[in-house]
């Protein structure tokens, strides 16, 4: 392994082997799809954590949608008003994310499982805030409770997840219900998926 880097310097740092490494065949399709059906046409959305914003971002911005990206890495930043000029970047760290505005969907692909498992708890009121009654957020997990090691062009990159029925309970807090969960979907590379809905209240 080379030099441990934190997760927003190794990002900023391989933006160009990101991007050719990413998978553009968009194998989240379905689940997009399904975030589509619970909001308005031509809605707004907000990518938390979108990398170089393809293929999630612009697959939404190509329907119409009104699409926000924040990302802590300014270089990614940097590619996805490249890569989507339509779209709005901001360089925003999603740990103290205030943007008083709320959107109708937050998608969290592949970007809330860098946070740690007390920075994960920490979020769900973040997405609340964030996030209109009636609205829908979809993120991805690890399939359970753990601290898990990954690579990226051979540094270290960290990730973690909590329990199933603990993202339920910090769900279920904040007003959520959940519509989808997916444990390591063969179809999807693997992913752990949650697809939840925002109540018009908290109870």
């Amino acid at each position: 392994m080379k030099e441990k880097l934190s997760i927003l310097e190794l990002y900023n740092s391989h933006v160009d082997w990101f991007a050719k490494k990413r998978n553009p065949n968009l194998m989240e399709k379905k689940y997009l799809d399904l975030v589509i059906d619970h909001i308005p046409k031509n809605g707004s959305i907000l990518d938390i954590g979108c990398g170089i914003g393809a293929p999630i971002a612009q697959y939404f911005s190509s329907l119409g949608f009104k699409v926000t990206g924040i990302d802590g890495a300014e270089n990614m930043i940097a590619k996805a008003c490249l890569l989507n000029p339509n779209a709005r970047w901001m360089v925003a760290d999603m740990r103290s994310l205030s943007l008083n505005e709320k959107f109708d969907a937050l998608i969290a692909w592949d970007s809330f499982f860098h946070l740690t498992q007390n920075e994960q708890r920490l979020m769900f009121s973040i997405f609340r805030e964030h996030l209109n009654p009636g609205g829908a957020l979809l993120f991805t997990t690890g399939p359970d409770e753990s601290i898990a090691i990954g690579e990226m062009n051979g540094h270290e990159l960290f990730h973690s997840s909590l329990s199933s029925d603990e993202y339920r309970s910090l769900l279920s807090h904040e007003g959520f219900s959940v519509i989808d969960h997916q444990v390591e979907d063969p179809e999807c590379g693997r992913h752990t998926v949650w697809l939840a809905g925002l109540a018009a209240k908290k109870f």
